[in-house]
């Protein structure tokens, strides 16, 4: 069976996950909701499930089953937002029945978005659905934090950005730890609301063609430690 490229620690009864990557296999460097199914399962049974998470989101639909899939999972589930969980990664940090954010983490939510074309018709149902998928995603926000689905529908409208202290706050998270030293990973400037320090610190490294072999993901992985030195 091929090596794991998620699961870098697996003791008798836990397994240690890491999502430090887009979430989505078209995305440069993603892992898609197939990928994580299989390599949990291939995990057996577990009490113990310990995510570490450092992602600027990508897939909403990849994103939904990620989460579904450890919701599903009878394993206590931990989650460590070491970095970013941004977009539809903050979704995936919701199926934690502990979450913890480092000091300097972000997190941010906000409705999914397409791009489409076709008829005056075909728009409408794609916007009905995009309705449908921003219904799913407040339900679950509500269900962690306990907000009113309204409330969290105009955080998403308005593209909330939180520091660990104010997703602390409006309950995404139970408990802050320390700073980690992390280079954050993804395009941030594609959304519209990106702290202007976050632009500034944040470093895109040119993208390698992809492809699914070691290498790749090793250059991947040496080009975001090199971000992180500037």
């Amino acid at each position: 069976m091929k090596k794991s490229q998620l699961i870098k620690n697996s003791a008798k009864n836990s397994v240690e996950i890491w999502i430090y990557e887009d979430i989505g296999e078209d995305q440069v460097g993603g892992i898609s909701a197939k990928q994580f199914a299989d390599e949990l399962k291939a995990a057996g049974a577990v009490d113990k499930i310990t995510l570490y998470l450092n992602s600027s989101g990508g897939s909403v639909m990849d994103g939904l089953a990620i989460y579904n899939t450890l919701q599903r999972h009878k394993a206590r589930k931990i989650v460590n937002i070491d970095g970013f969980a941004v977009s539809i990664a903050s979704l995936i940090a919701m199926s934690g029945d502990e979450i913890f954010m480092a000091e300097n983490g972000m997190m941010m939510i906000h409705n999914p978005w397409t791009i489409t074309s076709g008829t005056a018709e075909e728009l409408r149902r794609q916007a009905e659905t995009m309705d449908k998928i921003k219904g799913s995603l407040v339900n679950t926000y509500v269900k962690k934090t306990g907000k009113a689905s309204g409330e969290i529908s105009d955080m998403m409208d308005a593209e909330t950005w939180m520091t660990a202290a104010e997703a602390l706050d409006h309950g995404f998270i139970h408990e802050i730890t320390a700073e980690q030293k992390m280079a954050a990973y993804g395009d941030l400037t594609r959304f519209k609301n990106t702290p202007e320090y976050l632009k500034s610190v944040v470093v895109q490294a040119s993208r390698p063609k992809k492809n699914n072999s070691m290498r790749y993901r090793q250059e991947i992985y040496r080009r975001r430690v090199e971000a992180m030195r500037h």
